[in-house]
């Protein structure tokens, strides 16, 4: 396993500090998200059309690859413009991610609208993903589902991947500690996910007396990372492993230049016990 963090953590950070830290750190590679207080990467001149190959060439000038690479773009509207909107957006990603070589986007389920109920939710998600899938075939670039939000379950993530199962070039993003917060479950890998992970996102958290849960740094929460960790190792999971630290939405946590080393030290002593 290889691995990574999520810019998420570093959200000030420009790209040329995200990439020197990710190396001195001893980290694989970077999921970029948000560079410089930026969301839509195509915004900032390092993400332009005419400079993709020179950020491709510093990326890798640095011993780092980028496995994936977040979008905000969802597909739970009941409004069919607002879902095609967001596969657009998603297109818009792509472009980026083949002209610096990453292999993936990033996109969600998310969450079931107010009168709206799963099955047709699922329904729209799996058909959103179909077209962006069909839109993105001689890219290069792969879309993986985060398991999140209504659909963080196994089961509820596997009722959107059952209407795809003749479809290639999507994979899950498996974020065990989403449906660990909501429901309890745990982090274990049933067999039809196995063949469809292909990134996975690790956090700890604790909960305080109303059972809300708070980020704290790798092996300070009540996560079971080891039982996580040993669900990918058993499916002989190569990919990366990224540190998710949201400072971008919690500014309140630690900053990266504390959460980030913490994250690799807590890696490097788990592989040497």
């Amino acid at each position: 396993m290889k691995t990574s963090f999520s810019t998420l953590a570093c959200p000030d950070w420009s790209l040329t500090e995200i990439l020197r830290a990710a190396a001195s750190y001893g980290y694989d590679g970077v999921e970029l998200r948000v560079v410089s207080r930026q969301l839509d990467l195509w915004n900032l001149p390092e993400f332009k059309r005419h400079s993709l190959a020179a950020t491709r060439a510093i990326i890798a000038d640095h011993g780092l690859a980028v496995p994936s690479m977040g979008t905000s773009a969802c597909f739970h509207s009941p409004d069919f413009k607002e879902r095609n909107r967001n596969v657009d957006l998603a297109i818009r990603m792509a472009e980026v991610a083949a002209g610096i070589g990453s292999s993936s986007i990033r996109v969600f389920g998310d969450h079931i609208q107010h009168g709206c109920d799963r099955r047709q939710t699922a329904e729209w998600i799996a058909d959103s993903l179909h077209q962006l899938v069909e839109r993105l075939q001689s890219s290069g670039v792969e879309v993986w589902l985060e398991t999140h939000g209504d659909f963080a379950s196994a089961a509820d993530v596997g009722e959107i991947f059952e209407q795809l199962k003749s479809v290639t070039g999507i994979g899950i993003i498996w974020d065990p500690a989403n449906a660990f917060d909501h429901s309890g479950e745990a982090p274990l890998i049933p067999p039809w996910m196995s063949s469809r992970i292909r990134h996975a996102h690790l956090k700890d958290f604790i909960r305080d007396a109303q059972g809300r849960a708070s980020y704290v740094l790798t092996g300070q929460g009540e996560f079971p990372l080891n039982t996580m960790l040993t669900s990918l190792a058993a499916m002989e999971f190569d990919g990366f492993v990224s540190f998710e630290w949201e400072k971008h939405w919690h500014p309140g946590l630690a900053s990266p230049e504390t959460a980030l080393p913490h994250f690799i030290n807590w890696w490097k002593s788990r592989e040497a016990a």
